[in-house]
């Protein structure tokens, strides 16, 4: 018998624990020609704010040792232009749909929520209250444990359906955040969000984006983000886990797993490998046949420590 991949988020069934991660494939449009969209468990779009947004200008990403640092500053084509011209592509897809939001103020966050509201496609949406590359807004919201559950509860009475809060790693305790995000009505929560970080040219002297500072993401970030995993899955904070940062293989995805993540989401290596999921999707299949294992909820929070 095929093994069982499929998991659950607040409701809401993933086929698969693969998701990919908001900034990575734009609408989805761009990793369709890659492969099926329905072979992922679920599609997050890049983050969508209220007027469109051209960015930082170039160069916006460097290449680091074990990763990659980027501050794109959250282009994008604005809630209208999504509404009239993404959504119909997603309505045609068989796989979730989650909507990332982004906002310089709460009530940002509420329009641009209460507007998918209307939008039945939409099956979840991932608050950005943690990114580090935007000088208004962004992680603000995720560090301080009162906005976050103030921006969260406001969305709740706008937004019907699952809510999930993507944390910063750039905080003192992630586990307070966490407990803010449930307290205001979250529904899970995405751990963890890019790291703040900054590259030189040692010859030029010359910061590598135009930024000067962004977000690190890739493999170098993989234990950060798997000890604010664990963190919060053994903090007082019951919300389900998608994990993020570093995955590349179907190993990366156990290590995830196995600190108490339910899903996990696929970034920096989708610029690498356009296809890790499918091929990560195969290797989860192979393990769990390997280990005569029927689900792989079997793993989740089941890693042993010393």
């Amino acid at each position: 018998m095929k093994p069982d991949l499929s998991v659950e988020i607040a409701g809401v069934p993933f086929k698969n624990p693969i998701l990919t991660a908001s900034g990575c494939c734009g609408y989805g449009e761009e990793l369709a020609d890659v492969f099926p969209l329905s072979k992922l468990g679920g599609l997050v779009t890049k983050s969508i704010t209220r007027e469109p947004r051209m960015g930082h200008r170039p160069p916006r990403t460097a290449e680091t040792g074990g990763g990659m640092l980027n501050a794109i500053g959250l282009a994008n084509v604005g809630i209208d232009r999504f509404l009239e011209e993404k959504i119909p592509f997603l309505e045609k897809q068989k796989t979730t749909i989650v909507v990332n939001v982004a906002g310089s103020k709460i009530d940002e966050y509420v329009e641009l929520c209460a507007r998918l509201n209307d939008q039945p496609r939409v099956d979840m949406i991932e608050l950005n209250i943690s990114c580090p590359n935007v000088d208004s807004g962004g992680i603000e919201f995720g560090t301080d444990p009162k906005l976050t559950e103030e921006t969260v509860s406001r969305v709740r009475k706008v937004f019907s359906r699952p809510i999930i809060a993507k944390l910063a790693p750039n905080v003192t305790d992630i586990t307070k955040i966490a407990i803010a995000a449930e307290s205001g009505g979250a529904d899970a929560l995405s751990v963890i969000n890019s790291v703040l970080g900054m590259a030189v040219d040692p010859e030029t002297w010359q910061t590598r984006i135009t930024n000067n500072k962004g977000g690190l993401t890739g493999p170098a970030i993989k234990p950060i983000a798997l000890v604010a995993v664990d963190k919060v899955y053994n903090s007082a904070c019951t919300l389900p886990i998608i994990g993020i940062g570093g995955i590349a293989t179907a190993s990366d995805v156990i290590e995830f797993m196995l600190v108490g993540a339910t899903a996990v989401q696929i970034g920096t290596a989708l610029f690498v490998q356009p296809d890790t999921p499918v091929r990560i999707v195969d290797g989860l299949t192979e393990y769990l046949k390997r280990k005569k294992m029927s689900s792989i909820r079997e793993l989740i929070g089941k890693v042993r420590k010393y």
